[in-house]
């Protein structure tokens, strides 16, 4: 944010105080409590607002620099020798100044850097033109194949395909949105220091005028070989098929071979070894174990993304003329390595970079590299007769191929999207994100600037063409109003079909189950997360049904949990506390499990599902729900609070009372809502509305289940007006509350069967018809294209 922002977030309006007597710039001043102090309004409620023209996070980029063009044909002239340096304690005659040195260039002001994946529109000029490869004896290596050289040939203008995609550019509105730092103007040079002179008897002369600093030695490449470097990096792919019969020559594979040779490894002690494979009984053998997994695992996936996963191949281990397996010896150098006591799995880390030199330098040369991961590693090694004390770290196919794909095949196929940098870049501290010279911002400051309203013009296009499809208009009920907005969610019309989809199931404890609020015991709550594990609950039943995948994330369980294969461990504490007695968290508790619950539907999407679907297990998690509820939408405790898991009449009566209890207890701030979050709710409320408001950046629609999920969108759509385009009721509740959340939010439920189940259920079952809405849009004709005549 710009500081005329922070300005206006410190004065905090024209009294310098809120209602609740807080001064402006106080801790917590600001609709959410200090974090978002500044924001635009999309961070302060459900206010409408009108859309931003531009990223209220980002300044406008300065103008780079012009940088002086370097030859890289022409090497720089040997510098004459320095003379011998004078004596510190001898001084200049009085009458002899220092000589100026050449006027020194002022700074060059750094370049503006876009938040987005480097490489757009690089100029790509051909290294090899001046420098052409050796072997290594010196020897000019053999021409390059003309099918795929590494770089342009010498004349031949430089390849400028901007490195990022259409694809990869439309995930930069989920980029860190965090303004560019502003670049210091250019400096004059220091003055050097001069040691007076003795005074002299007549007049004392003009100041000396200060020499030129040396100039600093300039260590990069020349222009075309970073750009010959950077190609390569940008240019690597994962080849599975179009393998060449033709032979790798030996020159070349041993250059690459050697560049493999040449990575980093803890303590220089090299713990990889390649080995080179022709024969076609071992790479039989591979592939066929290659198959089996993949059968295997195809068998394991959902539906839709099993469909997918067929068009994976792994033919490439007999179809390339050469296969590589690079393994790693755990204990090469024995134990005195450097660093081994503090990194035991330094050797297969530095095996991993073998592999990627390995790949870049086959890249350069032309040659293609498919990393073949579904077969088991022992089975790999026992077929390959390797040592025991040995490990496969990869096994690679190599050699020359019709064309490299333009991006990675799994982004091409719809399996899975890239992750920006953005993402990945923290500035000192985790969570504290921006590329260098841009102001460090939190991910949900990012991602609540990623959220937009829904599309105009698809909007429209939808609309119209709900009016021409061949069927009376109005006849699909509120299945046409559910595409229209799935068209402006995703800015064309037709919308992409919502599949394949992903329920996340965010699990916690609660503090307030020692009131008696219901009759289960706590530990309920881990049970069910090993029944989900193991497929045995109802979320997994009508996953399967409907294809979606199930993926189950402890935020707060009390009992540990042990590392399975769709569990994601994000524990913030064990349980909360007692909402009866205080806060059930602390605020940064609470930004903790709102922002897990980001980064989840963040790695669900790029992970290639196009819905989300909420899930929740809490054992007592429907009384935080219902003082959520009250807190967001002036509901009475009796209104707001049904029977849960099936309470009796006195359990009722108590849970009502503990409602009211809890929130005597944490007067909150509506216009807080991570506050009223942190006071009021579980630790899985918290992360579904940091879920919830993922799926809204990322531009997916979010399928809401019940009571719990509908709460926590409460907050959600508190945190961001804008967000609420991206919510779809999947069911309604027969728990009370949930009525007031469908009518707080506008939201029209899918699906009424008088369920209370939780874990995602409801919405599971309106999937299909949420995937029906978008596709009778697509594929329905209109009156005029199927030859139908429409009602007059």
């Amino acid at each position: 944010m710009t500081e005329d922002d922070r300005e206006d977030s410190r004065r905090g309006g024209a009294g310098g105080e809120d209602p609740r007597g807080r001064t402006a710039g106080a801790p917590g001043f600001g609709p959410l409590g200090g974090l978002l102090d500044g924001l635009p309004e999309s961070g302060r409620g459900t206010r409408p607002r009108r859309p931003a023209a531009a990223n209220p996070f980002r300044r406008p980029d300065p103008a780079p620099a012009a940088r002086p063009e370097r030859s890289p044909a022409a090497p720089p002239p040997p510098a004459p020798a320095a003379p011998p340096p004078e004596p510190e304690d001898r001084a200049e005659p009085a009458a002899r100044a220092p000589e100026p040195g050449p006027p020194a260039d002022p700074a060059p002001t750094p370049p503006a850097r876009p938040n987005v994946i480097p490489f757009r529109n690089t100029p790509e000029p051909d290294p090899r033109a001046e420098h052409p490869p050796q072997d290594r004896t010196g020897a000019a290596a053999p021409p390059e194949r003309a099918d795929h050289p590494a770089a342009t040939a010498a004349g031949t203008p430089a390849d400028t395909t901007p490195a990022t995609t259409e694809a990869e550019q439309s995930m930069h509105a989920h980029e860190a949105a965090a303004p560019h730092a502003e670049p210091h103007p250019a400096q004059p040079p220091r003055p050097a220091a001069v040691r007076p002179a003795p005074a002299p008897a007549s007049p004392a002369p003009a100041p000396a005028e200060p020499a030129a600093p040396a100039e600093r030695t300039d260590h990069a490449y020349d222009e075309a070989a970073r750009a010959a470097v950077y190609r390569a990096i940008h240019d690597r792919r994962d080849v599975r098929t179009g393998f060449l019969p033709d032979p790798v020559d030996h020159e070349v594979l041993t250059r690459v071979l050697e560049a493999a040779h040449r990575a980093p490894s803890i303590g220089h002690s090299q713990p990889w070894d390649f080995v080179v494979i022709e024969d076609p009984g071992l790479r039989g053998r591979v592939l066929d174990l290659a198959r089996r997994e993949r059968d295997e695992y195809a068998h394991a996936l959902p539906s839709t993304r099993a469909r997918a996963f067929s068009g994976l191949k792994v033919e490439a281990v007999a179809e390339a003329p050469l296969n590589i397996a690079v393994t790693v010896d755990p204990a090469r150098g024995l134990r005195h390595t450097p660093g081994r006591h503090a990194r035991p799995m330094s050797a297969s880390y530095a095996a991993a970079l073998a592999v990627e030199n390995l790949w870049l330098a086959a890249r350069a040369e032309g040659l293609g590299v498919g990393w073949v991961g579904f077969a088991d590693e022992r089975d790999v090694a026992r077929a390959l007769d390797l040592p025991s004390h040995l490990e496969v770290v990869a096994y690679l196919c190599l050699g020359h191929v019709e064309e490299f794909p333009t991006e990675p095949e799994l982004g091409l196929s719809g399996w899975a999207k890239g992750r920006p940098l953005s993402w990945a870049v923290h500035h000192d501290r985790y969570g504290r994100r921006g590329l260098p010279g841009q102001e460090p911002t939190t991910l949900l400051e990012e991602t609540i600037a990623a959220i937009g309203v829904l599309n105009t013009r698809a909007v429209e296009e939808a609309r119209d063409r709900q009016d021409r499809m061949t069927k009376p208009p109005g006849s699909l009920g509120i299945l046409e109003e559910v595409s229209v907005r799935l068209a402006g969610l995703a800015g064309e019309c037709p919308p992409p079909i919502p599949e394949p989809a992903a329920v996340a199931v965010f699990a916690g404890d609660h503090g307030v189950h020692a009131q008696g609020v219901t009759a289960w015991p706590q530990e309920v709550t881990e049970q069910m997360v090993h029944n989900f594990l193991n497929g045995g609950a109802v979320v997994n039943a009508f996953a399967a049904q409907v294809g979606a995948e199930v993926t189950v994330v402890d935020v707060g369980v009390v009992g540990d949990l042990p590392h399975a294969a769709g569990l994601l461990s994000r524990k913030v504490a064990r349980g909360t506390a007692d909402i009866t007695q205080g806060p059930a968290m602390t605020r940064d508790q609470a930004m903790q499990a709102l922002e897990s619950g980001i980064e989840v539907a963040r790695d669900l999407v790029t992970a290639g599902n196009r819905c989300l679907v909420t899930g929740d297990m809490g054992i007592a998690n429907t009384t935080p729900s219902a003082a959520l509820i009250c807190a967001f939408t002036g509901a009475a405790a009796e209104e707001a609070t049904g029977r849960g898991t099936g309470v009796d009449d006195a359990m009722f009566e108590n849970k009502v009372d503990v409602v009211r209890r809890a929130l005597a207890a944490n007067p909150v701030d509506p216009a807080d809502p991570i506050g009223t979050l942190a006071a009021l709710g579980g630790f899985e409320h918290a992360a579904l509305a940091g879920f919830i408001l993922g799926g809204a950046a990322m531009r997916v629609p979010v399928l809401l289940d019940g009571v719990i999920a509908g709460s926590a969108a409460l907050a959600a759509a508190a945190i961001s007006g804008d967000s609420t385009g991206a919510y779809f009721a999947g069911h309604r509740s027969s728990e009370p509350g949930h009525a007031l959340v469908l009518e707080h939010l506008g939201l029209r439920p899918l699906v009424d069967l008088e369920m209370r189940l939780g874990e995602g259920s409801g919405a599971l079952l309106a999937l299909p018809l949420l995937q029906g809405a978008a596709r009778a849009l697509r594929d329905v004709a209109t009156f005029d294209d199927a030859g139908v005549s429409s009602a007059h």
